[in-house]
């Protein structure tokens, strides 16, 4: 016999190469919950979980909006309104020997922290 369990998503896992985010880009990795954020050699993930209630927050013009009860986070996911009582998480972010990126969201990170590439 087999036990039928199910244990969710690897906390850690591969976003891509580096050139697959130009500088300046903000991309939501939604079958993911995070964001890629790229600014010249900088990047950073950034969670799309809101920290209310749990729903995914969608990108907006001024940072991250959630649809569900109207938290809004500015660019670097913190809270500027609604009910969401703490900011959007940052994670770790680390090249693997393969060229790829790798988060951790098992591993969060002060806001404002950059991967350097």
């Amino acid at each position: 016999m087999k036990p039928r369990a199910t244990y969710g998503q690897p906390s850690r896992y591969s976003i891509g190469r580096p050139d697959d985010f130009p500088s300046g880009t903000r991309i939501s990795i939604d079958q993911r919950r995070v964001c890629v954020v790229r600014e010249g050699s900088k990047l950073a993930v950034i969670s799309t979980i809101c920290t209310h209630l749990g729903c995914t927050v969608g990108i907006s013009d001024t940072g991250f909006a959630c649809p569900c009860h109207g938290s809004r986070y500015d660019q670097d996911g913190t809270v500027v309104g609604g009910p969401a009582p703490k900011a959007l998480a940052w994670y770790q972010v680390v090249m693997a020997p393969n060229g790829e990126l790798e988060v951790d969201t098992n591993i969060p990170v002060k806001q404002g922290t950059y991967y350097e590439l």
